[in-house]
């Protein structure tokens, strides 16, 4: 029987025992956080590694471990340059892995940003379904000719697409009053559906996507949020939840908040994770419709893995990217 992870299962715990030595992977958003964590314990076990960052200067410092672990571990690990708001800097990146044609068994979609003031990425879409979202899509699309039968992909996505649906009429709230967290989980949202419409278009090649929820990690993610913001947000989780006779909200650690990516990439069977939600180590359990939890529990909302919602938003964004795949 294969054991069992969960809540605070670390990536080191997950990986335990796993000889990762000929894989390669691909992880985007290795500056910090996830990213650089999700990198060192995949080159500790052996695998090759291309880690994708917007700054590769502060890439360089972040990684300095994962360059040691690599050496000390019969790991490789390399750096390349990918701006997920800029579509130019996306296809750079998607070309230039493509010209050296060296094949990946996973792609770990890690980057992002949260609760972003309004703002437009270089090609004019809304900054945090452009990042999230629509500069994953193009390079992921771009690259899958590189995946192996048999390959994943994962997308991070997050408990905050409980926040929004996408929409497919107004992704740039060019009708609708900016939210910064409706933005965030539209994103999100996106997120989930490309991973169950990416599923869907390439299980025959036994290639399989799925999204997870890290759970709540104190990261830079959180760099758009005013000072105090989260305090106030824990606080009044923790007032919910003791009205509720349950124990208190604690953030993960980073390696607990990175292991869920591992599990889904690495661990998990194929059929389990193919085109799911996954959290704690486990596939989400789909919440009823109408069901919204709070975003501190576990589930996901029918409508991220709804298989005609995925194919909506496929379309959608090939016409907003200029492309079709």
């Amino acid at each position: 029987m294969a054991k069992q992870f969960g809540e605070t299962s670390t990536t080191d715990e997950v990986l335990a025992g796993v000889d990762l030595k000929g894989k390669r992977f691909l992880v985007t958003g290795v500056s910090s956080g996830l990213g650089v964590e999700t990198a060192r314990v995949l080159v500790t076990h052996g695998a090759e590694v291309v880690g994708a960052a917007r700054d590769l200067a502060k890439a360089e410092g972040a990684t300095v471990q994962v360059r040691a672990e690599a050496k000390a571990h019969g790991g490789r690990f390399e750096l390349i340059e990918l701006d997920l708001a800029s579509l130019k800097s996306v296809r750079v990146c998607a070309d230039r892995l493509l010209a050296a044609g060296k094949a990946f068994d996973v792609i770990i979609a890690n980057a992002g940003v949260m609760a972003a003031p309004f703002g437009h990425t270089a090609d004019g879409f809304e900054t945090q379904f452009g990042t999230n979202h629509l500069g994953h899509f193009v390079l992921v699309n771009r690259i899958a000719s590189l995946l192996k039968a048999g390959g994943r992909l994962v997308n991070l996505a997050s408990s905050g697409h409980r926040f929004s649906n996408v929409s497919i009429d107004d992704p740039g709230f060019e009708k609708t009053p900016y939210d910064p967290w409706a933005a965030y989980g539209r994103s999100k949202t996106a997120n989930v559906l490309f991973a169950v419409e990416f599923d869907r278009r390439h299980r025959e090649r036994g290639i399989r996507a799925a999204a997870v929820h890290p759970g709540g990690i104190n990261t830079e993610l959180a760099r758009h949020l005013p000072a105090g913001q989260i305090e106030a947000m824990v606080a009044q989780i923790n007032q919910q939840l003791a009205a509720e006779g349950k124990a208190s909200f604690d953030f993960k650690t980073i390696p607990q908040g990175a292991a869920t990516s591992v599990w889904a990439a690495v661990v998990a069977g194929a059929d389990e994770v193919g085109g799911q939600y996954c959290e704690n180590c486990h596939v989400g359990q789909r919440l009823a419709d109408g069901v919204v939890n709070s975003v501190h529990s576990e589930g996901v909302c029918s409508y991220a893995l709804d298989p005609q919602n995925a194919k909506a938003l496929w379309k959608k964004s090939e016409e907003m990217v200029g492309e079709t795949f």
